[in-house]
């Protein structure tokens, strides 16, 4: 068998990983696509060990661990993923990263004297608070 049948595939379920990433805004989708690209990377691993005959066989062992770190990854990431979704209501990740910046901006006040504002960035963040306990 060539080398060049799996390269391909594995360039394929590259790029296809690649685009799941930067195009996709639910969360799931992007840890689906950071496993394809896992994937990829370990098909080539073990087409470049079967194509070098190793004899320690170091592509198979390699992928062996990158599977083991892909499965933490993803346990790790989908717990966060959940609880972000219990919190916000929401796993798309636009407007995850839109409640961030405006979360950045309650906690800077423009002017420190004036109390008003204080009081209600105090309100807002009490009732963030209970909605999250």
């Amino acid at each position: 068998m060539h080398l060049a049948y799996p390269a391909v595939l594995a360039a394929l379920l590259f790029c296809t990983g690649l685009y799941g990433v930067l195009a996709r805004r639910n969360a799931i989708l992007v840890l689906m696509s950071v496993e394809l690209m896992l994937n990829a990377v370990n098909l080539n691993l073990v087409a470049f060990d079967v194509w070098l005959r190793d004899t320690l066989h170091s592509g198979q062992a390699l992928t062996l661990f990158t599977i083991a770190i892909a499965a933490a990854e993803i346990g790790i990431a989908l717990a966060i993923v959940l609880a972000v979704y219990r919190n916000r209501g929401s796993s798309d990740v636009d407007r995850l990263r839109d409640t961030a910046e405006t979360d950045a901006a309650e906690a800077l006040p423009d002017d420190e004297s004036d109390t008003e504002d204080q009081a209600t960035a105090a309100a807002g963040k009490a009732k963030k608070a209970e909605a999250t306990a």
